[in-house]
């Protein structure tokens, strides 16, 4: 009984350390230099965002792994320009409208559903959307700047809404629900593609990113390397399941194997398709 007694206390005393652990600091405990351009405040269990109002020369806040809920009072931090609210628990993007100078974003590893709330945001160059629960994307077209797009690990069925961002050069689209290559031919200035981990049985719709150097495909159902004569400008670079069937595939995807394009045209499987592309 004395036993049985201790484990439950102990069990009880583990409880009540894990609720504390969770329980929101209170910000008036939490010291802010009103002078500080970089802001880090990674792991506070900040559990609502207020009285940041007082940092009038802050660059760069850091809220990383907190238990934020709302994007809220920021308005006067109209010198910012790179926010990272990166693992919390926000489930809607707003109240950004006041950060027209932000340059940097990231709402990575949250509870959103929805691409909304940035239209303001002109000068963003990099958005980072990581692990959410996002099904579409949409309500980007006035991010003209945008550099970096980062929409990995969510719940996109396709690629659309993005003919506005011109000077995109990155895109991240690993791990979605995307069955088809399409609506990229705006991107001319896009230099990486990220499509592991999607339901791809094609290569296609790449013909005009003639700027393109990495390729990555891992994980999808693609057999066959075509659609890719218009992208020899620059070294390209296809990673991940191509050009073996799927035996080959799942070995190039599990060791992370670069494949350049000139080593891949000389790939026994594709002489063919190369004799056909290139005539000599």
């Amino acid at each position: 009984m004395a036993a049985e007694r201790g484990a439950g206390q102990q069990q009880q005393s583990q409880e009540m350390m894990e609720e504390e652990h969770e329980l929101p600091v209170d910000m008036e405990t939490i010291n802010l230099d009103r002078d500080a351009e970089d802001v880090d405040l990674n792991h506070y269990r900040i559990g609502k965002i207020e009285g940041f109002e007082v940092l009038k020369k802050v660059k760069t806040l850091c809220l990383r792994q907190n238990l934020i809920k709302c994007i809220e009072n920021l308005e006067e931090l109209q010198s910012l320009r790179e926010l990272d609210l990166y693992d919390n628990q926000i489930k809607k993007i707003e109240n950004l409208e006041a950060l027209t100078e932000l340059e940097i974003l990231d709402i990575s590893f949250n509870l959103l559903r929805n691409i909304e709330g940035v239209d303001k945001l002109t000068q963003l160059k990099k958005l980072f959307l990581v692990n959410n629960k996002i099904s579409k994307i949409e309500n980007l077209s006035n991010l003209h700047q945008l550099q970096m797009l980062e929409l990995g690990s969510n719940r996109i069925r396709a690629i659309e809404n993005i003919d506005t961002l011109t000077n995109l050069e990155s895109l991240f689209l690993g791990k979605n629900k995307i069955t088809k290559l399409q609506n990229l031919d705006a991107l001319t200035n896009l230099t990486v593609l990220s499509m592991q981990s999607n339901r791809l049985t094609k290569i296609e719709g790449l013909q005009n990113l003639v700027n393109l150097r990495e390729l990555y495909l891992s994980h999808n159902g693609i057999e066959v390397i075509e659609g890719l004569e218009n992208n020899v400008r620059h070294p390209l670079s296809v990673w991940g399941c191509v050009g073996g069937g799927q035996q080959a595939g799942r070995q190039l995807a599990s060791h992370h194997t670069q494949a350049s394009w000139a080593s891949v045209r000389k790939m026994p499987c594709l002489q063919r398709f190369i004799r056909e592309t290139f005539p000599s």
